[in-house]
């Protein structure tokens, strides 16, 4: 789990994107684990304060200065191939 500050804005035809940041900077074990996460799969479920889970798919992108940019998944199945070096 990491917490993310974001701004949603929604466009005339409805379709929403938020922007956002970390809450907290992340410590050298929880970046090693986000970029792991992103390296497999940029999809996430949003989990709002007093949820059990997230009903919310989106697909999330970072830029290089930490802003995260996110946009509704509605059509990902929860799937794909990931390949990584263990080496």
């Amino acid at each position: 789990m990491y917490d993310i500050d974001f701004t949603v804005a929604v466009d005339a035809v409805g379709q929403w994107r938020a922007t956002g940041r970390h809450t907290n900077a992340l410590d050298t074990i929880q970046r090693e684990g986000w970029d792991f996460l992103m390296e497999m799969d940029p999809h996430f479920s949003i989990a709002f304060p007093g949820e059990d889970r997230g009903g919310i798919m989106v697909r999330v992108v970072e830029a290089g200065d930490g802003t995260l940019t996110l946009t509704e998944a509605p059509d990902w199945d929860g799937s794909g191939n990931v390949t990584f070096d263990l080496a």
